[in-house]
């Protein structure tokens, strides 16, 4: 990936280490925060410099996978504009075949998109080779920052890789256009959020899982 960053402290009531932007283009230091130590949660006020870097994401896949990826959107909460977020770059990416995307895995390494592992419809993650005739696959995921090349602690970006008009894809879709659109329903997610992070800021898997009751009932509306 060709975006740089460059060290910063921690807000005081975050626990976790994080990044500052830095432009390459007028060389300029910003103001903005990306990245998270593994494991930890940390919310920001929400900033615009996420959407760029989100979009500068997406232009970066799409001249790499080409065809192979049918949408690619930001999604998440960086992607909903008036609530705090873990300052980590959430992508979606619809494809309709994961053997082909995984054939680009070594590329993507090469751009910093690592491969994690693929997960079935059981929820397990499966790390190692793939028989697609035996195993049912939902999703591919990839990650970046500095966590995976070994130069620091931080996770900034995750790459959801679903099938194109799957349910992942439309939940991923419709959670982020429902939210932007009923400020409402923003809100109380922003709460439990917050309430969340105040609980488990150590525990990011249970930060995550304590959301899913709230996502599915966005999800479930029509």
């Amino acid at each position: 990936m060709i975006i740089a960053f460059k060290f910063v402290d921690a807000p005081i009531n975050c626990t976790n280490q994080s990044l500052r932007l830095i432009d390459l283009y007028n060389n300029k230091t910003s103001m903005s925060i990306i990245g998270l130590e593994r494991g930890k949660t940390a919310l920001y006020e929400h900033d615009f410099a996420w959407n760029k870097e989100a979009e500068r994401t997406i232009g970066e896949l799409k001249s790499i996978f080409g065809n192979t990826a049918k949408e690619i959107e930001h999604v998440g909460s960086t992607a909903i504009n008036t609530i705090k977020a873990k300052p980590i770059i959430d992508i979606a990416v619809a494809a309709t075949d994961f053997a082909s995307v995984l054939r680009y895995n070594t590329e993507l390494e090469a751009h910093g998109f690592y491969y994690r592992y693929a997960t079935d419809y059981a929820d397990n993650n499966i790390s190692g080779a793939i028989d697609f005739n035996a195993t049912d696959i939902r999703r591919l995921l990839y990650a970046c920052g500095g966590y995976y090349d070994g130069s620091n602690k931080l996770q900034t970006h995750f790459i959801h890789v679903v099938k194109t008009d799957s349910i992942e894809w439309r939940n991923y879709i419709k959670f982020r256009d429902y939210l932007n659109a009923n400020p409402q329903a923003a809100k109380e997610y922003e709460n439990l959020k917050i309430k969340l992070c105040c609980e488990y800021a150590d525990n990011r898997y249970i930060y995550t899982a304590r959301k899913h009751e709230f996502i599915a009932r966005i999800v479930s509306k029509n």
